[in-house]
C-alpha cells in the first residue's frame, strides 16, 4: 500500500473542504458520500487506497492540525436529505463483533517486537494513514450530523459509533491491518464497539512508540501534544468503557438483567399447548428462561391472557424474573387452513427390521379435566375418557379391550399410575397398531366382575396435508372454497392450496420462483391469472414433502410491496400494550415501517415498550444501518431478531453464515442487543437428540444477547442443555493445564 504525504507547513489560515470519493468495500459498491468540513489551521494530506472490484485506486483525504490558540476557531457545516447516509448499498463482508480494548504498557524503545517490525513497518506512515483513517471517521459524522440530531438521547452516542463503524467497512483496509497486526498494536475487525475511541487509543500508542524511539531522528513532541488534544477532544463520550456499559444498559433495558453468572438470555415460544400442561411455563423458568415469546399469528387473545398470567405466577413464585415477547403477525404470505382430517388418532408400537415389537406404544389415558400427562412423560398418543368413575376402578395390571376405527380388537395394558393436580392418570402399553377415535369404548376385563365401560371424547382432528413430489403441478387459489379436495388433488392433476392475500397475486410473475414452509418445497410460476397461480414443484424430498396449513410462501424473486403493520397488528397492539415488555415487528423492509410503527406507539404513549426489529427479508438485511438509526427516533429500548428461516430463503442458504455475522457487527455498532433465533436445537426438541452441528450453532449464539428456542416436546430438555452450552466456562480446561506452566507464574 502506497502513501503519498504533503504538508503545508505555512500557519495562514485556509479554508479547505474535504471530498470522500467513491470508496469500495471488497465486492460491493458503497455510495458516493461528498463531505464539507470548514477548517482554520494548517493541512496536511494522505492518500489511501479505495478498493474499486479487483483494482486500487487513491482517494485523498485531508486532515488538520490545529494550532494552539485557533481551537476554539474550528468549525464545520454538512448538508444531509433523503436516504443518504454513509451506509454500504450492498455489503458482503464479514467482521467480528466482539469488543477488544487496547491496554497494557508498550516496551521500552527499540525492543522486542517493534524493533523486529520496523523493517518490515514504516512506523510514521503507518501512523498518518491512522490519522486519515481517523478524520476519515469524524468528517462522516460530520455528513450526517443532521440525521443524528434527529436520535433521541438515549442512542446518540450509539448512532455516531454505527457511522464511524460504516465509515470504517467502506474502506479496503486490508493492507493496514495487516501492518497493525505486524506490531501487535491493535485488530480493526475487532473495535465494532468503540471505533473511534479505539483508533483514538492506537494512535497514542504510536505516537508515544515513535517519540521515544531510537528509529526516526525527527523531533515530534510538538506536533504530539496538539494532536493529543484534538483526539481527546473528538473522543469525548466515546471512550471503550462508555461505549461497552451503552451496550449493556441497552441490553438490560430490552431483556432485563442476567440472573446469576449466566452470560446469554434464553427466549422460548409457547402456544396453546402450554396450557394443556399446568408445570410446564414453571419447568421451563426452572430450566433457564429468562423470556417467554408469544406468536400472535396463532391463538387468540383469551389463551394469550392465560399464558401471560401463568408465566408471571411462576416467574413470582420461582423469584425469577421473566419478560414477554409477543410478536405482531405482519404480513407474512401463508398458505390457508386446508380441510381437517378424521378425528382420529394412530397408536403404534416399535418395532425392528423383521417386524418384531422391541418397545410398545406408551399411552397416556386420564379425565378429559385433569390436562395433560407430566412433563416428564413422553406418551405416543393421548386418550381423555369421559367418566371419571372409569379409574376408580382401574388398577396397575388390567387389561382394557377394545375395537379400533377400523373394526379391530386391541387392548391397552395398564402399566403405571400418576396422581396429577386435577386427579389420575395411567400410562398403558399396546403392541398392536390402532386407530382410536371419538366414541370408542374401552371395557376392563377381568372375571365375574361388570365394570363400568369408559368412552373416548376429545381426539382432535389430524393435520391435513397435501405431499408434493418434484413435478408435481400446484395451484394456489385465492377462493378458499376451491381447497376442499386438496388431499385428492384435482381434476386437472394438480394440487389445490389457498391463499388469502391479494399482494401475492399481484406481485408475481411467470418464471419466478416460489417457496414454501422455510424453503422445504420450491417451484417455478409457471402462469399467473387474477385468482390463480399455477407453479411446477422443482424441489422436494426423495419421497415427496408434506404441505400443510399456515405455511410460510415466499417469493425472493419479486418485488412485492407490503403493508408494514397490518390491520390485524393494530387489534393486536392493543393487547399487547398492557400485557407484554417487548413487541416483535415482522418482516421489516424500509424506513416506512419503522415510521407508521412509532406513529402508534407514540399514539398510545408506549414510550418504554420494547422495541425488536424482526430481520428476515434481503431489503430489511441490506438497510439494517438505515433501519437502526430510524428506530433510534424514538426512547423505546431497542433490539434485533435474526429470523433464520425466512431470511436463509429469501437470501440464500449460503450466504446465511455470512449474512448473520454481518448483523451482529452492524447491531454491535450500534450497541443494540441480538436475538439468536429459528432451528435452534431444533432436533433435541423434537427428537431428543441433537446434531452436532446444532450443538456448534448453539454455541455461536453467545455472540448475540438473547438465543430463541421453538416449541417441541422436549422443550425443557432442550432449555437445560442450551443453557450449559451458553454458560459453560473453560475454567476446568485451564485448571488442567496449569501444571505445564511453573507456578510462580501463575495469576
Amino acid at each position: 500500500m502506497t502513501t503519498s504525504i504533503f504538508t503545508n507547513h505555512k500557519a495562514t489560515p485556509i479554508r479547505h473542504a474535504i471530498h470522500s470519493a467513491d470508496v469500495f468495500s471488497r465486492r460491493r459498491k458503497f455510495s458516493h458520500l461528498p463531505c464539507k468540513l470548514n477548517v482554520k489551521q494548517s493541512v496536511e494530506t494522505v492518500q489511501l487506497w479505495a478498493k474499486i472490484k479487483n483494482t486500487r485506486t487513491t482517494t485523498t483525504t485531508a486532515f488538520a492540525t490545529p494550532n494552539e490558540n485557533d481551537e476554539g476557531e474550528r468549525s464545520g457545516s454538512h448538508a444531509c436529505s433523503g436516504e443518504q447516509v454513509f451506509v454500504p448499498l450492498e455489503n458482503n463482508y464479514s467482521s467480528n463483533d466482539l469488543d477488544e480494548e487496547a491496554a497494557g504498557s508498550l516496551p521500552e524503545s527499540g525492543s522486542g517486537v517493534f524493533q523486529m517490525a520496523e523493517h518490515s513497518v514504516n512506523l510514521a506512515s503507518l501512523l498518518d494513514k491512522l490519522k486519515a483513517l481517523h478524520l476519515h471517521v469524524l468528517a462522516s459524522e460530520q455528513w450526517n450530523a443532521s440525521r443524528l440530531k434527529l436520535c433521541h438521547n438515549n442512542y446518540v452516542e450509539s448512532a455516531k459509533n454505527l457511522i464511524h463503524y460504516l465509515a470504517l467497512k467502506c474502506l479496503d483496509i486490508e493492507p493496514l491491518k495487516y501492518d497493525l497486526a505486524l506490531i501487535s498494536l491493535l485488530n480493526l475487525e475487532m473495535v465494532n464497539s468503540s471505533v473511534l475511541a479505539s483508533l483514538t487509543t492506537c494512535i497514542e500508542l504510536l505516537e508515544n512508540l515513535l517519540l521515544n524511539s531510537s528509529i526516526t531522528g525527527k523531533d515530534v513532541s510538538a506536533g504530539i501534544s496538539t494532536q493529543g488534544k484534538l483526539y481527546h477532544q473528538t473522543n469525548g463520550n466515546f471512550t471503550i468503557n462508555t461505549m461497552r456499559m451503552k451496550a449493556c444498559l441497552n441490553r438490560e433495558l430490552l431483556l432485563g438483567p442476567l440472573q446469576g453468572s449466566r452470560c446469554t438470555h434464553i427466549m422460548t415460544t409457547i402456544g396453546e399447548e402450554a396450557l394443556e400442561c399446568e408445570t410446564l411455563i414453571a419447568d421451563l423458568i426452572k430450566a433457564g428462561t429468562s423470556i417467554i415469546r408469544i406468536n400472535c399469528a396463532h391463538g387468540s387473545p383469551e389463551s394469550w391472557s392465560e399464558i401471560i398470567r401463568r408465566v408471571k405466577r411462576s416467574s413470582q413464585m420461582l423469584e425469577a424474573p421473566c419478560r414477554i415477547l409477543m410478536d405482531l403477525a405482519g404480513p407474512k404470505l401463508r398458505t390457508d387452513n386446508l380441510k381437517p382430517g378424521p378425528c382420529v388418532v394412530k397408536v403404534s408400537a416399535k418395532k425392528n427390521a423383521t417386524g418384531k415389537v422391541i418397545f410398545p406404544a406408551q399411552v397416556w389415558l386420564s379425565h378429559k379435566g385433569a390436562g395433560a400427562p407430566p412433563p416428564h412423560l413422553s406418551p405416543d398418543a393421548v386418550l381423555f375418557i369421559d367418566d371419571e368413575n372409569f379409574f376408580t376402578v382401574v388398577k396397575v395390571g388390567d387389561t382394557l379391550r377394545f375395537f379400533d376405527a377400523r373394526g379391530k380388537k386391541r387392548m391397552l395394558k395398564i402399566s403405571r399410575v400418576f396422581h396429577v393436580f386435577s386427579g389420575t392418570g395411567f400410562m398403558a402399553e399396546c403392541t398392536r397398531t390402532a386407530y382410536v377415535s371419538s366414541g370408542t369404548e374401552l371395557y376392563i376385563k377381568r372375571k365375574k366382575d361388570r365394570l363400568p365401560v369408559g368412552l373416548v371424547v376429545d381426539v382432535p382432528p389430524r393435520e391435513s396435508s397435501i405431499r408434493l413430489r418434484v413435478g408435481d403441478l400446484l395451484i394456489i387459489s385465492r377462493d378458499s372454497t376451491c381447497g376442499e379436495d386438496n388431499s385428492y388433488g384435482h381434476a386437472s392433476g394438480a394440487y389445490r392450496i389457498t391463499c388469502s392475500s391479494g399482494y401475492l397475486f399481484d406481485a408475481v410473475k411467470p418464471g419466478e420462483r416460489i417457496a414454501f414452509d422455510d424453503g422445504k418445497i420450491w417451484g417455478v410460476i409457471k402462469g399467473t391469472t387474477i385468482s390463480e397461480i399455477v407453479v411446477s414443484i422443482t424441489h422436494a424430498g426423495l419421497r415427496g414433502t408434506k404441505l400443510g396449513s399456515q405455511k410460510s410462501i415466499n417469493i425472493p424473486d419479486s418485488n412485492i410491496r407490503f403493508k408494514g403493520v397490518t390491520s390485524k397488528d393494530l387489534v393486536d397492539l392493543e393487547f399487547v400494550k398492557s400485557h407484554a415488555d417487548m413487541v416483535g415487528v415482522s418482516f421489516i423492509r424500509d424506513t416506512r415501517d419503522i415510521i407508521v410503527l412509532r406513529q402508534e406507539l407514540e399514539e398510545r404513549k408506549l414510550q418504554n415498550l420494547g422495541i425488536v426489529l424482526k430481520i428476515e427479508t434481503k431489503s430489511g438485511f441490506e438497510k439494517l444501518p438505515l433501519l437502526l438509526l430510524e428506530a433510534m427516533k424514538s426512547s423505546n429500548p431497542l433490539g434485533v431478531m435474526i429470523a433464520r428461516g425466512d431470511l436463509a430463503v429469501e437470501c440464500g442458504w449460503e450466504r446465511l453464515a455470512d449474512i448473520q455475522e454481518e448483523i451482529l457487527s452492524f447491531c454491535s455498532a450500534a450497541h443494540i442487543p441480538v436475538i439468536w433465533a429459528t432451528q435452534v436445537l431444533e432436533s433435541l426438541v423434537k427428537s431428543r437428540v441433537p446434531t452436532r452441528a446444532e450443538i456448534t450453532d448453539a454455541a455461536s449464539g453467545r455472540k448475540a444477547s438473547c438465543v430463541m428456542l421453538n416449541k417441541g416436546r422436549h422443550i425443557v430438555e432442550a432449555i437445560s442443555t442450551l443453557d450449559n452450552i451458553l454458560n459453560s466456562n473453560s475454567r476446568q480446561m485451564k485448571a488442567e493445564v496449569k501444571s505445564l506452566v511453573p507456578s510462580s507464574h501463575l495469576v
